[in-house]
């Protein structure tokens, strides 16, 4: 995974300059999902030449991705070895999503950084993006939601449907609205 400098939270200020200038890159986010979604699931040379392109970074041929896909951003997400990502996912990009080696991502899955103030009177000033970071060998079963500011440890599992509002520990096994964990994960030794 590249990781060339560090994820912090970021504000984008509604009606300023930095907010419209985003949009015309979320124009183009929308533009490459939309043809990203066009392809079959076994187009995957094509996948991976626009996934590269709406990210701004290669990705190797072990990458896998099934469309649909959704992304908001694309610039700001990175991806290991061995990655594979199913159908129906969206990724919220704006703080930064950091994917590594061998992570499985199951379908409909919700990976977002990005939320409004919940004070009614802030709600529409701006937008505020918080990194998301998703360890080595990772497994985010289907329907799962990670919110930014969160990191998923190395090896760690969270279940179907989960909402993951703070750090999951390594090795571990998260379930729940929020997600805590259920147990730990150890190597079946039989």
């Amino acid at each position: 995974m590249d990781t060339e400098r560090p994820r912090l939270a970021k504000r984008v200020q509604t009606r300023s300059p930095e907010w419209h200038a985003m949009s015309g890159v979320t124009t183009r986010a929308m533009r490459l999902t939309a043809e990203m979604n066009k392809l079959s699931f076994d187009d995957v040379a094509r996948v991976r030449e626009l996934f590269s392109e709406l990210t701004g970074r290669g990705v190797d041929e072990t990458f896998m991705l099934i469309p649909p896909f959704y992304a908001a951003y694309g610039l700001d997400i990175r991806v290991g070895h061995k990655v594979f990502i199913n159908q129906c996912c969206t990724l919220y990009d704006m703080g930064g999503v950091d994917i590594g080696d061998l992570v499985m991502i199951g379908p409909n899955v919700n990976i977002i950084t990005t939320g409004h103030p919940v004070e009614p009177s802030q709600r529409r000033a701006y937008v505020e993006g918080k990194p998301i970071v998703i360890e080595k060998n990772v497994w985010i079963a289907t329907g799962a939601t990670i919110l930014g500011g969160v990191t998923v440890g190395e090896n760690s599992v969270v279940a179907a449907g989960a909402v993951v509002t703070k750090d999951v520990p390594p090795n571990s096994f998260v379930a729940g609205v929020p997600a805590k964990v259920i147990r730990l994960l150890e190597e079946d030794q039989g």
